[in-house]
């Protein structure tokens, strides 16, 4: 795991340009950094190393000196891949996945990226024809930011490294706000920089002759199995799904526990993901963060799993002080900002993990793979309403948006809309109406409009299976591993997925929807599979994650001030009704309505624009 950052163009203080970008992103690199100089193109690069720890340094040149490659991840089937090369012919000079990327894309170039079994950013220089290649990998585990100034590329692992380059302009980009106050996380492909860009999961980017190219190179596709009818038979087919979930699950996590020459550990948060991985691993240390809250504590639910399976459990209660006095510095590691309250959980639980092991295993994937979000229930909860035409559920649906709010109002409303409508994401936070109050550049696109390309990719999927779609292309990519990422480096950490393979989706694809949700339980299939290896108390556990308590936090004194001073500042006035702010916050306050994700949204935007804008009160802004 490492971090790099690159641009093209001869200037003539690229050196010093170059490591000024590096000395950004250290903490994704300790161990070591590296540097690459040619005619056009400048390389930067921070290693944190987990094999090969001797050699495999970056950038690292193929021995005829046309090729150079940095690359940030770990490739979990490199060493068949190697066979497969030196059957070829090919010799290497290191046990690094990096150099075998390197003797791949010699031998097959952009096809070999469907060989390719892991996590990846990489980015590959060709001396002869001067051409940038760069890819991410299948799912987006890894990130990859660039832009271009002057004609000139820039590229990087973080965003903060290339506000360094001298030559790039930094600007809040008002069309991303308003999507970032709907989904909670920026979902454009441009960031909340204004022409610094994202490149998506499974797409690699050619920059030739000045010109930029981007192509998609994988797509997750679902095609679930049709369930017998037969009863025996379709008894047959769940226990076959779950004996196959079993396997492919077995054989991901160890691929990502035992490739690597330093200790992993796990992340440990009582639900059956981590549970699952933690009971299947062969390391020896969980590890997990509980709030000073009752009933925001799960640390004695770790601690009690660990200990039935043998594990020493490392916690840490963490103090409200400590929660609130970190938030600008959590968003500043997350480069664009992000309103989900576990990414501080995160935070602090990679920073205690970090002073034991140098990787840790986790569990993202599994919902967006296997149904586990309470929301995919929500198709079949509406199945009633199916009875009635969709006129008269569209009539019920505006009868009750008129009506003062009464138990089963959202319903109606809900059942009135089709999945493309009602469904954008885990988190819905503002809708259209509320955004045009709230902002004072009322030109944006609605969210619909944002997740209609993959919607349009969907067709004949049942709406479970199209939900899941979107959160795998969206939200899973936008808040789930944004957050991985950037809060395990933010203290040289590891963090892998093993979920997160696509070996296990593929298996995950075809399961027939009745496996993943039924009218009681998520992930079943999955859950069935679990319990292989977990008490039932584990495996049926309902999904919490890492609870935080913001809505408690935001009516007592202390924070709400802290809020309404952000809230009245300078910077929301410059993009906010302030007023509307601060009337959210009040209703809150008195417990007249429960608006603490919406205030937390804004506020982690406040905050973020604080850490890479200033205030606006005397400050950079």
């Amino acid at each position: 795991m490492c971090g790099f950052i690159g641009f093209t163009g001869n200037r003539e203080d690229r050196e010093q340009v170059t490591k000024d970008m590096n000395s950004k992103i250290y903490h994704r690199g300790p161990d070591g950094e590296g540097y690459f100089f040619d005619n056009n193109i400048n390389f930067g690069f921070r290693r944190l190393s987990f094999l090969d720890l001797t050699h495999g340094n970056q950038p690292m040149t193929t021995e005829c000196g046309r090729y150079t490659i940095m690359f940030n991840g770990e490739i979990y089937n490199y060493r068949a891949l190697r066979s497969r090369l030196e059957e070829k012919g090919r010799t290497f000079t290191t046990k690094s996945d990096t150099e075998v990327i390197l003797q791949m894309y010699v031998e097959y170039g952009v096809h070999m990226l469907n060989q390719l079994r892991g996590m990846f950013a990489i980015v590959i220089y060709d001396k002869q024809t001067s051409d940038i290649f760069a890819a991410r990998d299948h799912f987006g585990i890894k990130p990859f930011y660039y832009s271009i100034f002057g004609g000139e590329l820039l590229f990087g692992s973080e965003i903060k490294g290339l506000l360094e380059h001298p030559d790039c302009e930094k600007n809040v980009n008002h069309a991303a706000l308003s999507g970032y106050l709907a989904f909670q996380y920026s979902p454009l492909t441009e960031t909340m920089f204004k022409d610094i860009h994202k490149l998506q999961p499974a797409h690699f980017l050619r920059f030739s002759g000045g010109k930029l190219t981007i192509e998609r190179y994988w797509q997750a596709e679902f095609a679930p199995a049709k369930v017998s009818r037969n009863k025996k038979k379709a008894q047959e087919q769940l226990e076959a799904a779950v004996r196959e979930i079993d396997e492919v699950l077995g054989e991901s996590i160890d691929l990502h526990y035992n490739m690597s020459d330093v200790e992993i550990g796990s992340f440990l948060s009582s639900g059956v993901d981590s549970s699952l991985i933690a009971a299947r691993f062969d390391g020896e240390k969980t590890f997990t963060v509980g709030f000073d809250y009752d009933g925001y504590n799960e640390i004695e639910y770790a601690q009690e799993l660990s200990k039935d399976m043998g594990l020493t459990h490392h916690s840490r209660l963490i103090t409200t002080t400590e929660y609130w006095d970190n938030l600008g510095k959590i968003q500043y590691h997350m480069d664009e900002p992000l309103a989900d309250p576990a990414a501080v959980a995160l935070y602090f639980v990679s920073e205690e993990a970090r002073k034991h092991v140098k990787g840790v295993l986790s569990g993202e994937g599994a919902d967006e793979f296997f149904g586990g979000y309470n929301i995919y229930q929500e198709p079949r909860s509406l199945r009633p309403m199916k009875v009635f035409p969709k006129f008269v559920r569209r009539g019920l649906g505006a009868v009750a948006k008129k009506l003062p709010a009464f138990k089963g109002r959202n319903y109606f409303i809900r059942a009135a809309q089709p999945v493309e409508q009602r469904f954008i994401g885990n988190a819905y936070m503002f809708t259209e109406a509320e955004r045009k109050e709230l902002l004072k550049e009322k030109d944006f696109v609605s969210a619909a409009e944002i997740t209609a390309p993959y919607y349009a990719k969907t067709k004949g999927y049942d709406d479970v299976t199209k939900m899941q779609y979107i959160d795998i292309h969206m939200w899973m990519v936008g808040d789930i591993l944004l957050k991985a990422d950037k809060m395990t480096m933010a203290h040289c950490l590891e963090g892998r997925v093993p979920i997160l393979d696509k070996e296990v989706f593929a298996v995950a694809a075809k399961l027939p929807t009745k496996f993943r949700v039924t009218k009681k339980e998520t992930k079943y299939a999955f859950r069935l599979a679990a319990a292989k290896y977990l008490d039932e108390k584990w495996s049926k556990k309902r999904k919490l994650g890492f609870p935080v308590p913001i809505r408690l936090w935001l009516r007592e004194s202390e924070y709400y001030a802290r809020v309404k001073m952000a809230f009245e500042s300078k910077a929301a006035q410059e993009f906010f009704n302030t007023d509307k702010l601060v009337a959210l916050l009040d209703a809150h306050k008195l417990n007249k309505a429960d608006n603490s994700r919406k205030i937390w949204t804004l506020y982690m935007f406040l905050l973020w624009h604080k850490e890479f804008f200033g205030d606006c009160d005397g400050n950079e802004c």
